[in-house]
């Protein structure tokens, strides 16, 4: 009964943390001069990670090395197709020219690692593929080159700082702002995965399917409420931003922590799914090519929820 009335209650906090966090990230990015889309990169991704940070690592610590895989790769595929697909019927997404032959590509380079990493029975005719713990410091060597990159784009990228629509700027709301906006995502995304969890748990369902499902779409509500929020405000740059620095962290950051932490071996089912993962973000990529440039319109957006849906079904299907 109580884990019910918290998963409600978890949405109410999660759409109020998310306005919160994009009203802050927008007056943080108007003060210092900074483009709102680092700041998307950035401070909004780390925020809307925590759910799957959270996740990877409590279910590295515990074993449950299924768990903490597939909520990366589910909630990467979710975070476009869905998150995006979403954001993009609410207003259409017009990214800026670095997004696409910068940040997408990291996005890119990202889940092939993933894919290379996973693969050492393919790779080196290994019995078993476990992302190693050297595996996670080579993931988060490539993270932290990710965050030079942004630093350092934070002082040649800041024209659209001013653009933002921002009512206060006074620092203490600003942080107010942030600190309670991150704080409403990640307890609220917390409560809702519990909820969820419990009531897919007492159905006997697979752990590798919860990942999938349940834990990544629970997990990546916090992206959700983000950018669809962003996306009714028009800050584009954040929305999209969000999705893509969220994506870079959760392989990077979040899987290759859990991996030093635990080495995580790789079931060969999961494979289908990373590959899915790839597909998502090359779609992304070349979706910004159809249509009007660098912009994701509605009707992609709607292709896009298509595929998720699509993709669940097969899910369900697969058991």
């Amino acid at each position: 009964m109580v884990v019910s009335i918290l998963f409600f209650l978890g949405f109410i906090l999660l759409i109020k943390g998310a306005d919160w966090l994009v009203s802050g990230a927008s007056a943080l990015a108007y003060r210092f001069g900074v483009s709102a889309l680092v700041v998307g990169l950035t401070i909004v991704s780390f925020g809307t990670s925590a759910p799957e940070l959270i996740v990877s690592l409590l279910a590295s610590i515990n074993g449950s090395t299924d768990l903490a895989v597939a909520n990366v790769t589910g909630s990467n595929i979710a975070n476009i197709l869905l998150v995006l697909g979403i954001s993009a019927m609410i207003y259409p997404l017009a990214v800026q020219k670095s997004t696409v032959w910068k940040e997408i590509p990291f996005a890119v380079l990202a889940v092939l690692v993933l894919l290379l990493v996973a693969n050492d029975q393919l790779i080196d005719g290994a019995s078993v593929s476990v992302i190693s713990r050297i595996d996670g410091f080579v993931m988060l060597a490539f993270f932290a080159v990710f965050l030079y990159y942004v630093f350092g784009a934070a002082f040649t990228n800041s024209t659209d700082a001013a653009e933002l629509p921002v009512t206060d700027f006074k620092p203490g709301m600003v942080a107010l702002q942030i600190i309670g906006g991150l704080a409403g995502l990640v307890i609220g995304g917390k409560w809702i995965v519990d909820g969820a969890v419990d009531f897919a748990s007492s159905f006997g369902v697979s752990e590798s399917l919860i990942g999938l499902t349940v834990v990544a779409v629970g997990t990546s509500l916090p992206e959700l409420a983000t950018s669809a929020v962003a996306a009714y405000k028009k800050n584009v740059d954040i929305a999209v931003g969000n999705i893509v620095g969220s994506n870079i962290f959760n392989v990077f950051w979040i899987l290759g922590f859990s991996a030093i932490i635990t080495p995580l071996p790789v079931a060969a089912g999961a494979n289908i799914d990373v590959l899915v993962a790839v597909g998502a973000t090359l779609l992304l990529f070349f979706a910004l090519f159809v249509g009007r440039k660098r912009t994701i319109e509605k009707w992609q957006g709607g292709v896009f929820i298509l595929l998720y849906v699509l993709y669940l079904g097969y899910l369900v299907w697969r058991g």
